[in-house]
């Protein structure tokens, strides 16, 4: 496999973890990191090895040597930041949520096409070790067929009025509970139920600061399958998961999207495997190991996470939003 030079658009702390775990891929390279502030950029290039760094995020596009840009800028930045680096020819991993919305992932689609590059979402969870660890027990038919999916996730972390550029709280920079956490279980029952759900029910509570700060989620599918959440911003739960079949369930541990905690039950309720898990890193190794492989392979998506799950999971979210009557700045 051949070296990969990565750049790192933004200098917070989700691109503090991919540095790290580029830093611990063999193949991996840090090659660049861009900061609208070059003290910033300088900063963080010194703490993590990156051989270059930028004060603005269009230096470090036009870089010829950056093979891949990876984007960790608050959402609502994430179109134009995708546009900028896609339009250079950069392949290109951008944080989840994708984008605000259906029709700016499907320009970006369409654009990466046109360009021929690669073009992912940093869903994570679908590439740790647990994860297809749970894929592969579902697959072999250990649990029989599903019938519930269940995952909750909420972080305390309450509103302050006093800061007016808080990501999770302002409508301008993409912020809100759905796109900020809901897209995890939202994309964690998809993938076990399916990515065309019968129909999407939700109710929240829209703030102060016009973002949804809390909200339950309900999938209804064909023949009885359903799936249910609660996200939010207002308390702490232990973000557990569970897959309930008609044979057994499987059940995550505590932050079930980065968990190395899997366990199997039958249908009675005994444990029949729970194995030993860790992370060669800090879980992010695994999507930068498939970005290169399909760099590597001359694929423009990925097998595991393809562009048309990431727009079902964002339609879901759209229509969501339509049912709270909540739009962003600008849509």
């Amino acid at each position: 496999m051949n070296k990969t030079n990565w750049g790192i658009i933004a200098t917070g702390s989700i691109a503090a973890k991919l540095a790290e775990a580029i830093n611990s891929n063999e193949n991996s390279v840090l090659y660049a990191v861009a900061s609208r502030s070059e003290n910033k950029a300088k900063g963080f290039a010194e703490k993590f090895g990156a051989i270059k760094h930028y004060g603005s995020y269009e230096q470090l596009a036009a870089d010829e040597n950056v093979d891949v840009v990876y984007i960790a800028t608050p959402m609502a930045q994430h179109y134009e930041n995708a546009k900028m680096c896609i339009e250079k020819g950069k392949n290109v991993l951008c944080e989840k949520t994708i984008t605000l919305n259906c029709k700016q992932l499907d320009e970006l689609i369409a654009l990466a096409q046109k360009h021929n590059v690669f073009f992912m979402e940093a869903m994570w969870m679908k590439f740790i070790p647990a994860f297809r660890q749970a894929k592969e027990w579902v697959a072999s038919g250990r649990i029989g067929d599903i019938k519930l999916v269940r995952a909750d996730l909420s972080s305390f972390c309450p509103y302050n009025p006093d800061n007016p550029y808080d990501r999770f709280y302002t409508n301008s920079l993409g912020g809100g509970s759905l796109l900020d956490l809901g897209v995890y279980p939202l994309t964690f029952a998809c993938d076990f139920l399916g990515y065309k759900p019968k129909e999407a029910v939700t109710n929240a509570y829209i703030g102060k600061s016009n973002v949804d700060y809390d909200a339950s989620l309900l999938l209804r599918y064909e023949n009885g399958k359903f799936a249910d959440s609660h996200i939010g911003f207002d308390f702490l739960k232990d973000n557990s998961a569970c897959i309930i079949g008609d044979k057994g369930r499987i059940v995550f541990g505590n932050w079930f999207f980065c968990t190395c905690s899997v366990k199997l039950y039958d249908e009675l309720g005994n444990l029949v495997a729970e194995p030993l898990i860790t992370h060669d890193c800090n879980g992010y190794e695994y999507e930068v190991r498939e970005v290169e492989r399909c760099l590597d392979e001359n694929k423009k998506q990925s097998d595991i996470n393809p562009l048309w799950q990431t727009r079902a999971v964002l339609e879901i979210m759209d229509n969501c939003r339509k049912q709270w009557n909540l739009k962003f700045d600008g849509e």
